[in-house]
């Protein structure tokens, strides 16, 4: 999926009988928060230090003594390097998808709300960057910086605030010739006093629903940033990062990339149902672009 490809959704009302059940929304939101603890907590869950290797102990198969997930060429123990790896992942995850949140509010708020100068100024030049495929955008903006979580958080912000700003600015077109807007301003209120009070929190369900069902695609685009090395350089422990590592023991060791590999698949696609999971919970259509 790229950022062209990215499905962009007006908000809609729920059809009756069809809102997810309390248990589709509780199940993913409860596993996610608890993916959350165990990044935070990684210093005490992780069993050996993640860069801390031993040449006797490489390539040691899942379920050897004292290595419950086995060790990778280094000899470095594959679950505390998953655990500390969850740290910079979510990372590359989810503070893109903050930070695309907050802008796309404001850019499409000022968009929408702004005279035709300053709508058509600003989608013009948003749609430049989203015209290009999302993970090609990211490695060209990554490659101009020093390789790091920063990059990795700069680069994908980038990406997605385009398409937040698209689904903002839909919703405030939805809403723009609402009775309550007009009384607002017939009672003197400013644009930035309206754009707070009555547009904000309007449409920041539909935008954060939206922005959540991105984590999922951010740690994909995270991990294939590290993958390519403009993201978390080794040693430090990421799961992009540890896919690139396992290379050379690909064909001998399969299992030392399976496991980020599958890591990775499993948060992408949690979080990508806790995301839709909330778009269905706030009435939001989808209409693939």
């Amino acid at each position: 999926m790229t950022a062209s490809t990215i499905p962009i959704a007006p908000a809609v009302p729920a059809a009756p009988g069809r809102r997810l059940p309390r248990a589709g929304l509780l199940i993913p939101a409860a596993l996610a928060v608890l993916l959350v603890l165990v990044a935070l907590a990684a210093p005490l869950l992780a069993p050996d230090d993640p860069a801390a290797g031993s040449l006797r102990d490489r390539l040691l198969d899942p379920g050897s003594p004292g290595h419950p997930l086995g060790t990778d060429g280094q000899g470095r123990d594959v679950l505390s390097r998953l655990i500390w790896g969850a740290r910079p992942s979510l990372t590359g995850g989810l503070v893109p998808v903050a930070v695309a949140a907050v802008l796309g509010s404001a850019l499409g708020i000022a968009a929408g709300l702004g005279g035709r100068v300053t709508e058509q100024g600003l989608l013009r030049t948003l749609d430049v960057l989203y015209a290009f495929p999302g993970l090609l955008l990211a490695i060209a903006v990554a490659t101009v910086l020093e390789a790091g979580v920063g990059a990795t958080v700069f680069s994908l912000s980038v990406v997605l605030t385009p398409v937040v700003t698209r689904v903002a600015y839909t919703e405030v077109q939805r809403i723009r010739s609402a009775e309550y807007l007009e009384a607002a301003r017939v009672s003197g209120a400013g644009r930035t006093a309206i754009a707070v009070r009555q547009v904000l929190p309007v449409i920041a369900p539909v935008v954060l629903a939206y922005a959540s069902s991105l984590i999922g695609l951010a740690i994909v685009y995270a991990a294939g940033l590290s993958f390519l090395g403009l993201g978390v350089a080794p040693p430090a422990a990421e799961w992009g990062a540890m896919l690139d590592e396992s290379r050379p023991a690909l064909l001998t060791h399969p299992w030392v990339a399976v496991l980020p590999a599958l890591t990775i698949l499993a948060v992408s696609v949690l979080f990508t149902v806790l995301g839709e999971a909330l778009r269905r919970r706030v009435g939001t259509g989808e209409d693939a672009r």
